[in-house]
């Protein structure tokens, strides 16, 4: 991809389109939304465009820099944008990328091969939703400099200083816009997730991360000589490999450049993430229809040939072959087209040929020069094939018996009468105790309750036979309706919030997340629209002058105590479960709509790669990532309960 391009670069490639305004009145659109993940967005925008000069083969450092006033600075030694004045425009060429929208030199096919930034709309839109954003130059020996404030020029290009001949590059600062942006603090390890994720993308691309405002700046650095081979190293260090070698194939075909890295661990699930031109598309599309055709049967005719799959069996499907693989399809090609608007899917007809080819011919070589590990994944596939069998047969059973009954629901299950979905909320309770206050205090009409006996099965280590095999996860499973992986209907759910409602203690919070790891797993759509809720039950309980007080956290005890005067009448209750209370306390604190709190589980699509890493580190087998992880995040334990 390196090659340099044999067109001009020059501002006359840079098109133009349209004006500015719109965008400081709906910047969702541009962005996705004003919250914290558009701020974000506005980071990524500019990095996009570094990176963009690093794919055409012109640049290969980045240095992205949170300043101490909460400003970002993006520093690349590329060509530099280009200063010469665009015909069309009358303008410098950098003037125009940073004050039209859609101008760029991404779309009459001159400037760039592939980008990232698609809809050109990258620096204009942080320009216009920026307080201020200031450009330097770095170019034939000048430094050129140019200010913006709300999208609007302050003054002309000018050349500032001088600097050596040699030095080219752009350096962009800015500062998110307060009026616009609900919150204005950027976050180091959102940035750090996803910049880690670019220079995978972007082999020997080197990216600095840094954050001047503690008092001990942090710096990371992303380089990985290896690419998308060290970005699966990475996703699987929380799991034992099945394999030493991580597969590798690239290779181009009708214009569109494939690279494709994976490796079979000892886990059940598939962590398979796709992209395009470096953007995550987390609905797949296309170049992962094609990945997943030409390795299903690529594996089929080794096994076949090999006489490791009988005639009489049945050919192994995509997801027998895929249980334990980690992937990353990786695709550039020039025009791309997603579906919907939020770019999530890409609809090229020609990426999926391509990626089929591809992986097909090459995977073939690979698995006739390396028979024992040919081997080992068509086993762990037939292993899951038998696996997948008795689950279906399971799940046959259950389908039968309910049949039968009538759709029976669990037998603990306290259901509620409204039948409408819209208006009924499940609480899940550990323990029979609070399940038993639950009941009482449920106002009956729209909430359920569903007691679960100590804890679920920890989905992360088990195969779906095993987890139709739990009675837990089977109420579970039978009174959300909705039926779990494959038959997933989210039409079919019964309740609009879930409410997973455990002790606010150590062993509540395993359960809550043995809970969300089932869910996570089997039905994340539940996740991604948003019915999956975590009750907050109080900590405290404070009793003066016949007077009652909750409090949900230290804090809140501290700051009423102060108010109320620290004295001998106070009676303090520190609630060690939800057993503890009687069941008007459990409505008043944690069930009634009215005065509770909830907090809604959310999953940032744009990071799933790293979400799933969590989960597997959390989870799974392995102690090692697990130690790792509680080192790093120990400074955030709010309540440790020793």
């Amino acid at each position: 991809m390196s090659e340099a391009m044999n067109n001009e670069y020059g501002a006359d490639q840079i098109q133009i389109l349209e004006g500015l305004e719109a965008v400081r009145k709906r910047p969702g659109m541009y962005i996705g939304s004003t919250s914290v993940r558009g701020l974000h967005h506005l980071v990524y925008e500019i990095v996009d465009n570094s990176v963009d000069e690093a794919l055409a083969g012109f640049c290969d450092t980045i240095i992205v820099t949170i300043n101490k006033d909460n400003s970002i600075t993006v520093v690349d030694n590329g060509r530099g944008i280009p200063v010469g004045i665009n015909s069309k425009a009358g303008i410098p060429a950098v003037e125009v990328v940073f004050t039209v929208l859609h101008a760029g030199g991404k779309f009459g096919g001159g400037g760039y091969k592939v980008s990232g930034g698609l809809h050109g709309v990258g620096a204009s839109v942080v320009n216009a939703l920026s307080n201020w954003l200031e450009v330097f130059i770095y170019n034939e020996g000048h430094v050129y400099k140019q200010r913006y404030e709300r999208g609007k020029v302050i003054y002309p290009l000018k050349i500032v200083e001088d600097c050596e001949a040699e030095k080219t590059g752009t350096k962009v600062v800015f500062m998110p816009d307060d009026t616009i942006f609900e919150e204005t603090v950027f976050d180091f390890d959102t940035l750090k997730q996803r910049l880690r994720e670019m220079a995978f993308l972007t082999k020997n691309l080197k990216i600095i991360l840094r954050d001047e405002r503690p008092e001990e700046p942090v710096e990371k650095q992303f380089h990985y000589e290896g690419g998308i081979k060290e970005f699966v190293t990475y996703l699987n260090k929380s799991k034992t490999p099945l394999y030493e070698d991580v597969l590798y194939f690239e290779g181009k075909k009708d214009n569109v450049y494939v690279e494709v890295a994976m490796q079979h661990n000892d886990s059940y699930n598939e962590s398979v993430f796709s992209f395009v031109n470096n953007i995550t598309t987390p609905e797949g599309g296309t170049h992962l229809t094609g990945y997943r055709n030409a390795i299903t049967k690529t594996f089929n005719d080794y096994a076949r040939n090999a006489k490791l799959l009988k005639d009489s069996e049945p050919n192994l499907s995509g997801d027998d072959i895929r249980e334990g693989l980690t992937a990353i399809v990786s695709i550039k090609i020039e025009e791309p087209q997603f579906e919907g608007q939020t770019k999530q899917k890409l609809g090229n007809s020609e990426a999926r040929g391509a990626v089929d080819s591809i992986v097909s011919e090459q995977l073939t070589y690979y698995l006739e020069q390396n028979p024992s590990i040919a081997k080992q994944i068509c086993e762990k596939s037939i292993l899951a094939q038998r696996a997948r069998e008795a689950a279906r047969k399971a799940r046959d059973l259950t389908r039968r018996k309910t049949a039968l009954e009538g759709m029976a629901l669990p037998g603990k299950l306290a259901d509620c009468s409204d039948k409408d979905p819209k208006n009924c909320e499940i609480f899940i309770v550990e323990g029979d105790s609070a399940g038993g206050s639950a009941k009482t205090a449920r106002s009956r009409a729209t909430q359920a309750i569903l007691p679960l006996r100590g804890k679920i099965l920890n989905v992360e280590k088990a195969r779906l036979d095993k987890i139709y095999g739990n009675a837990e996860i089977k109420a579970m499973i039978t009174a959300f309706g909705t039926g779990i992986h494959d038959d997933f209907d989210i039409s079919k759910l019964r309740y609009d919030k879930i409410i997973i409602m455990t002790d606010a203690d150590v062993d509540g919070a395993h359960i809550a997340t043995l809970m969300l790891t089932f869910i996570y797993r089997f039905m994340p759509d539940l996740i991604k629209e948003g019915h999956v809720y975590l009750a907050q039950p109080p900590l405290y309980k404070l009793e003066k002058n016949k007077k009652i007080w909750y409090c949900y956290s230290d804090d809140e005890l501290n700051k009423l105590l102060v108010e109320v005067g620290r004295d001998s009448n106070n009676k303090i209750q520190r609630y060690k479960g939800l057993g503890e209370m009687d069941a008007e306390q459990l409505w008043e604190t944690t069930m009634d709509p009215k005065s509770r709190t909830l907090l809604r589980v959310n999953m940032d699509e744009e990071s799933v790669s790293e979400l799933d890493l969590t989960f597997t580190t959390l989870m799974g087998d392995k102690v090692e990532p697990r130690r790792e992880f509680i080192e790093e995040n120990a400074k955030f334990v709010k309540n440790l309960d020793i």
